[in-house]
């Protein structure tokens, strides 16, 4: 069954537009430049190392992480609906000499296909951009193996979080284009929270990501009032 009913086409059109500049450092990128070496160390320490790990990379995008996740011995599959970014990513991949299967697909109609076959499913600043979380949550879960751990990172909905990520990184840093993010969207942890316990996930952990304007940096640490992740894992 096809879930193009969870698609935003607005929100696909809106990467696609800006799809060459994924791998720019200093272009509409630059905060996921930023972040990907904090997620990845965090993601590698919950796992003890992703060496030899069956990963799939939900929202890949232009495939920052899924290609770092298999930089460091992953065997990676990613996913994500805009074509452009698809395109860019296959690219980078092959200049790079890493290698990611990267399908155009939602959540939902890949685990249909590939339900229990993954180690890790990785879900980054994607559950933001789709009309019903639950639904991606649901796949996620699906996908992953019985014991197998499950990331989720998103914007918690608080007025610190609008400040921040809307005014502040779309309006006066210009970090990022304006109108990537939409307040109405943000998930608070507590309703995360139950949306892993009806996909009958456990969760592991939950933590801040934080950044410092002045040295442009990111790092993890208490407080889940902006940015966070949380950890996941399948029981058995």
């Amino acid at each position: 069954m096809t879930v193009q009913s969870n698609v935003d086409h607005a929100e696909i059109a809106k990467f696609n537009d800006i799809a060459s500049r994924w791998w720019d450092p200093s272009g509409e990128f630059k905060p996921l430049h930023l972040l990907n070496p904090v997620r990845l160390s965090y993601i590698s320490d919950e796992l003890q190392g992703l060496f030899g790990k069956s990963v799939i990379d939900i929202g890949c995008g232009g495939g920052i992480l899924a290609e770092s996740m298999a930089r460091c011995g992953a065997t990676v599959t990613a996913l994500d609906m805009a074509a452009d970014s698809l395109e860019v990513a296959r690219l980078h991949a092959l200049e790079a000499g890493v290698e990611v299967n990267y399908q155009q697909a939602t959540a939902e109609d890949y685990a249909a296909a590939h339900a229990a076959s993954f180690d890790v499913v990785t879900c980054m600043e994607m559950l933001e951009h789709v009309p019903d979380p639950m639904s991606v949550i649901q796949a996620c879960a699906d996908l992953a193996k019985p014991g197998a751990t499950l990331f989720f990172s998103t914007l918690n909905k608080t007025w610190k979080a609008y400040m921040l990520a809307i005014i502040g990184a779309e309006q006066v840093l210009k970090l990022v284009p304006k109108g990537t993010h939409k307040f109405s969207k943000f998930i608070r942890p507590s309703q995360l929270m139950r949306y892993l316990e009806q996909a009958g996930l456990e969760l592991v952990d939950a933590t801040g990501l934080h950044f410092n304007p002045l040295n442009e940096s990111f790092k993890t640490g208490p407080g889940l009032d902006v940015n966070y992740i949380v950890v996941a894992r399948k029981t058995l």
